[in-house]
């Protein structure tokens, strides 16, 4: 029996290397396989959450969040938080989203702005289907200072940042890598901010927030190993000509 599973791991190992890992291996190697795993693994956490959220399972986490974050709030912060959370409204973004595409247009980073604007538009694409999937009410745990009328899940501030400043420190981590990690410390920074004033001004559970987190990270992931594969292609048709 051993020699048996021995012959078949054999034959399966050399249909894998002559079949499929050729097929593969520019997408691993472009990938990495630490984010491969990364992916796998929020993928299936996501799926997880989100399963709960169609269920309609309480998480017990949740309630007791907000209100330990509530208990924080006076007059100077609000007005911080409402800053804040200014930076991930369709008002803000969306004029950040069209100066950056046509900057790259301009500046002649076609390939940069074509996936940048493939980058937004199916975040927020993402954003608007999955909240109607999902129809979870937003928290009313005490008066608001703002009012949103969408869906909770997930959230479309922790998705819109991910997506759009997560996608914009990579384009300047590019183009000034010397400055790689201000860059990506300013975007992290900003992103959590972003989240973190959703849920003190109690508008979103915990839950959207990781959720939002989790959808637009891998979004931004494909959108990014999607840029860098077709960079690496032209940059081997360009090698190829010059010989």
């Amino acid at each position: 029996m051993q020699k048996l599973f021995r012959q078949i791991y054999r034959q399966l190992y050399r249909q894998w290397r002559k079949r499929i890992y050729p097929k593969v291996e520019p997408f691993i190697a472009t990938v990495g396989l630490f984010w491969l795993a990364v992916c796998f693994l929020l993928t299936y956490l996501l799926a997880k959450l989100s399963d709960n959220v169609l269920e309609r399972e309480a998480f017990a986490f949740d309630k007791s969040i907000l209100l330990w974050i509530h208990q924080f709030t006076n007059p100077v912060l609000d007005r911080v938080v409402l800053g804040i959370t200014q930076m991930g409204n369709p008002k803000v973004v969306v004029p950040i989203t069209l100066t950056v595409f046509v900057w790259l247009w301009w500046r002649k980073h076609r390939l940069e702005a074509k996936f940048f604007a493939l980058d937004a538009f199916g975040g927020a694409v993402l954003s608007a289907g999955l909240k109607l999937a999902f129809s979870k009410p937003r928290p009313q745990l005490w008066p608001q200072l703002i009012t949103e009328t969408t869906y909770s899940y997930p959230s479309g501030h922790a998705l819109g940042s991910m997506v759009l400043y997560g996608f914009l420190a990579y384009l300047l981590s590019s183009f000034f890598p010397t400055y790689l990690r201000p860059i990506y410390a300013g975007a992290i920074a900003l992103i959590i901010a972003i989240g973190l004033s959703r849920l003190y001004l109690g508008v979103h559970w915990p839950t959207d927030i990781i959720g939002g987190y989790v959808i637009g990270f891998l979004w931004l992931f494909t959108c990014i190993t999607l840029l860098r594969f077709q960079q690496s292609k032209s940059d081997t048709a360009l090698d190829a000509e010059e010989r």
